[in-house]
């Protein structure tokens, strides 16, 4: 994470995650009490329903169910965040291509809209200040991928603003956990990480990051809708920070099988057999997903051609079939270079094993011509960057 992102992401990040379980409720009479859409039972149903479609990449069914919501509920702001929200995972897979940008800002904004005039109403509406402060989250993370620093950060003030608005209604309590949980964690992560924010952080409330963490598996574990949105990330801080691959490659293989359609899970769930040490599986899972590409899968593309490519070769390089590990580091490296990824780890290793095998084949000018590109793309305190360097030396290439 650059340095430039840290304080945008704990201030969005927060109330991105609000959106979550539309309350998990005992008590037939709440809704009524509330008169809060978000509690309504029969329209829970509903919404699961669409948002299944959604996560597992059939977006026609699931827009044409937040169509009929906001057909019922034309004033509300529940089925434009749903548009929006579906929008936004038509970006994840490829969080670089812009062409869904448009139109989920656009949701956002009349999510936003919505709820404004609910909050007029009603100043105390905890449901309004609960999509304000969803809808702001959502879009201040895209904004901080685009690196629209000034829009971001306004949009974060007014995330966090709403949020601790929404505060405070014990039947909202699943979505404004997630959110506290992902500031618990992140509040204490990013000085930990990032010394020179220290002043900063210092201006928020103080963190927890092992209550944040076991807040998050509890969401995660008990929440509605808000259950997929914490294993996502969940199965992030498992897989890198809190160095648990087990656990993550659970959750992967969780979302894999109840979403196999969706390719950011799936690619995913090939990562963590990767990082456990299964490789065979991850070559078959890899497989598929560069099947699914060529097929033209919804979702399937570069990146996560990226990925498979590197995991089969990797595969074929163990069973010393290098002809096969050969064809798919050179895939690895037409997927980087299509998704102009050539910093990736994967495509500056794909070039470094191109690299080695040309060496040991006797072929120096071809194991030259990779490990100089190594040096080109890697900065220099990169471990493949060294190792470039060191073979280059070693063999006097």
């Amino acid at each position: 994470m650059q340095l430039s992102k840290c304080l945008v992401f704990v201030l969005v990040l927060m109330a991105n995650a609000v959106f979550g379980s539309q309350a998990q409720v005992d008590s037939a009479d709440v809704s009524k009490k509330s008169g809060y859409l978000l509690l309504d039972k029969g329209l829970q149903f509903r919404i699961t329903e669409a948002i299944n479609s959604m996560y597992d990449f059939d977006f026609e069914t699931a827009e044409h169910g937040f169509a009929v919501m906001r057909y019922s509920y034309p004033e509300h702001p529940l089925p434009y965040f749903l548009m929006g929200l579906a929008q936004w995972w038509k970006i994840i897979p490829d969080i670089e291509n812009k062409k869904h940008d448009a139109i989920f800002l656009r949701f956002m904004e009349e999510t936003i809209e919505k709820a404004e005039v609910m909050f007029d109403e009603d100043p105390n509406n905890k449901e309004a200040a609960f999509f304000l402060a969803a809808a702001y989250g959502f879009k201040g993370r895209l904004l901080s991928e685009r690196e629209s620093w000034t829009a971001t950060a306004l949009a974060g003030k007014n995330a966090l603003k709403y949020m601790e608005m929404s505060k405070g209604e014990e039947e909202l309590s699943p979505e404004l956990l997630l959110g506290d949980a992902l500031f618990n964690y992140f509040s204490v992560w990013i000085p930990e990480n990032y010394p020179l924010m220290k002043p900063v952080m210092a201006l928020f409330p103080k963190g927890d990051k092992v209550l944040g963490l076991r807040q998050l598996e509890e969401v995660a574990n008990n929440a509605f809708y808000a259950r997929v949105e914490a294993q996502y990330f969940l199965f992030r801080l498992y897989a890198s920070e809190e160095r648990k691959p087990y656990e993550a490659l659970q959750i992967t293989e969780y979302l894999h099988h109840k979403y196999p359609n969706n390719p950011y899970f799936h690619r995913f769930y090939a990562r963590q057999l990767y990082a456990v040490g299964r490789v065979e599986q991850a070559k078959d899972e890899s497989l598929e997903i560069l099947k699914r590409i060529d097929d033209g899968q919804l979702g399937y593309e570069s990146n996560s051609g990226r990925y498979a490519a590197f995991f089969t070769a990797q595969y074929y390089s163990r069973m010393n079939n290098l002809n096969e590990a050969k064809k798919y580091y050179r895939q690895t490296i037409d997927f980087g270079e299509e998704s102009e990824s050539q910093e990736s780890g994967y495509y500056l290793y794909a070039l470094l094993h191109l690299g080695k095998i040309a060496a040991a084949e006797n072929n120096k000018k071809e194991a030259e011509e990779y490990l100089k590109k190594v040096k080109k793309y890697a900065k220099r305190k990169h471990p493949a960057h060294k190792e470039a360097r060191d073979f280059l030396k070693k063999n006097k290439l």
